[in-house]
This record gives C-alpha cells, structure tokens and sequence, in this order.
C-alpha cells in the first residue's frame, strides 16, 4: 500500500491533484482545504495517502498530516460512512473544531472497543490499574492505547502498565 507521496504538482482537478513523483503521475483525492493549502503547480508537495482499493477502482485519498488520514480510517468504520464522507468530515472537523487535531484517534477507537467489550483483556485490565491507581478513566485510556502500540498486540498486563507509567509520567 502507499502510505506517503513527495512530489511535485503537475496539475489540479475539481476534487484531487495530480502528483508528479519521479515521472509517475498520481491521482490523489483531497478536500477542498487540503487541495487549497498546496502549492501551485510546480511546487513541491508531501501527502500522507490512504489507499481504497475496491473491485472497480483503487483511489488514494490525500492528507496534510498522518493524523487526519488516522482520523480518516476510523470513521470508516462506522456504519454508513464511507471514504468521501469520512474525508469531508476530516475536512470539516481540522478546521471548525481545533481541539480535534489533539485527539489521539487510536484513543478513540479503544474506548471505543472498551464500552462494547471487543478490547484484548490485557488493554482493559491495566487500563483498570491505572484508574486503581488514581489516573482519570481519559488519561488511562490514551495512556494504554500508546503503550499498546509499542508493545505491540501481544503484550502481557503487567508491560502495559509498566508502559503506561512512563507514558504518564511524560
């Protein structure tokens, strides 16, 4: 999969832009306000790049930052939304709510499997320790989500705590 194009701007279209990357021309689609935050033809550009790939089309969707393709992928997953949605609500989202790009999207989704009781034993259990410990449900819950991408899925309770702590104690 392609996760990140640099390039040049070759040329723009009503809802994507056409990124040179060694001779290779790249249909990316964008919205509108990332489209307007690139540099006019010529100039130079970085993308981060979800790739769709469907029976009859493979589309890359565009973002200014990993952060609003993270955000982009979790909201596909509810019911309904799909890729051009989820890329408007990004859109939309970056700029009429400012706290959103501080929001961890992987924080969300744990709670989200928390509340429906589809996270791994490990994550809720330390996630319990921490709140045992005096840390609020939120800071827990960021703090194992962060552990738990560097321990990885196989992590044990007791490394996710011990993860956890040092996340906190950042």
């Amino acid at each position: 999969m392609i996760g990140k194009l640099k390039g040049l701007i070759d040329s723009y279209g009503e809802d994507y832009v056409i990124l040179d990357v060694g001779g290779v021309g790249y249909q990316v689609h964008c919205a509108g306000r990332t489209l307007q935050a690139l540099p006019s033809p010529g100039g130079a550009a970085v993308l981060s790049i979800e790739t769709y790939v469907r029976e009859d089309a493979i589309k890359l969707f565009g973002f200014r930052s990993d952060h609003e393709r993270e955000w982009f992928r979790l909201l596909q997953t509810v019911q309904g939304v799909g890729p051009k949605v989820a890329e408007r609500i990004v859109s939309e989202l970056k700029d009429k709510a400012p706290g959103f790009a501080d929001v961890d999207p992987a924080v969300v989704q744990l709670s989200g499997a928390i509340d429906n009781n589809r996270a791994p034993r490990p994550v809720t259990d330390a996630i319990s320790a921490l709140v045992n410990l005096g840390y609020g449900q939120p800071q827990a819950a960021a703090a194992i989500a962060a552990a738990s991408r560097r321990a990885g899925e196989s992590a044990e309770t007791a490394q996710l705590i011990r993860l956890g702590l040092k996340e906190l104690s950042k």
